[in-house]
């Protein structure tokens, strides 16, 4: 094949090969979706976003997220309710509303309030109650007839802050003395009668965990039954073999199977004697 039959060639070659590329530059240029307003660095729950910890991303078309903000002016000093990190978008159901200043109140829900108690290392689950986890509340106290019982009061309530803090590091639990609760006023009304009567404790509880409770709360009968309890099918129960106890034992069931009476035949009448 003469050279210039080759050159030809590769020219057409390359030619075919610049207007594919041209072609797939245009078809993802033209699919490039908006721009959207994402976190430059962490930002706590309760805190303004400022312009130094955002920035803007032209995001792909078809996963555009929906509530989202194309310009950094319309979002600072907007106070979040959730913990962001870096790269993902400022939403509007991720902020509170425009008027709100920041701090704990702004994380709160509609309708909601926050309540702190005090705990220790072991009521506090060791440190593993984190801003964002949700715990059942338990009371330890004495009824009226001053016997002891232990009640789950509240089920499933989210954890605000432990401490003063309202984010935390899931791998370095630390113990605190002071965990907030977000709970209705109802449930603030139950919480606070709760630590008044007893000791609180919380019990850590699933994320997905929404079924109701069953218990009716335990007494201290209850685990004096339990323990009672056989713990097996085979019960091997060993009783006293001493002579006194054992000829009792035999005289009672041969009282047991002797009969009361006895018939007593004379020719052919048929008569009852007391005794054989």
């Amino acid at each position: 094949m003469k050279p210039s039959v080759l050159i030809s060639i590769a020219l057409l070659v390359g030619a075919v090969a610049v207007f594919l590329v041209a072609r797939w530059v245009g078809v993802g240029a033209s699919k490039a979706g908006p721009r959207v307003v994402v976190a430059a660095s962490v930002v706590d729950a309760g805190m303004p976003l400022a312009s130094n910890n955002l920035r803007v991303l032209q995001w792909p078309a078809q996963t555009a997220p929906q509530g989202g903000f194309d310009s950094v002016e319309k979002v600072v000093g907007r106070v979040v309710r959730q913990p962001l990190v870096p790269g993902e978008p400022i939403l509007e159901s991720r902020l509170a509303p425009v008027d709100v200043k920041g701090g704990l109140s702004a994380t709160l829900e509609a309708g909601k309030r926050a309540i702190t108690v005090r705990v220790n290392d072991v009521i506090g689950v060791a440190g593993f109650a984190l801003p964002g986890s949700y715990v059942d509340v338990l009371v330890s106290a004495r009824d009226a007839r001053n016997e002891p019982f232990s009640k789950i009061v509240l089920d499933r309530v989210k954890v605000l802050a432990v401490a003063q803090e309202t984010a935390a590091d899931p791998a370095k639990p630390k113990v605190v003395n002071a965990v907030t609760l977000e709970l209705t006023p109802a449930e603030s009304e139950r919480l606070d009668l709760a630590r008044s009567v007893g000791s609180l404790s919380l019990a850590l509880r699933n994320e997905l965990d929404r079924q109701p409770l069953t218990s009716a709360g335990t007494r201290l009968d209850d685990l004096m039954h339990e323990s009672a309890r056989p713990s097996g099918p085979n019960l091997n129960v060993t009783l006293p073999t001493t002579a006194s106890s054992t000829t009792g034992t035999r005289a009672a069931a041969v009282a047991r199977q002797a009969p009361s009476s006895v018939e007593e035949y004379r020719g052919i009448q048929r008569g009852v004697g007391s005794e054989l």
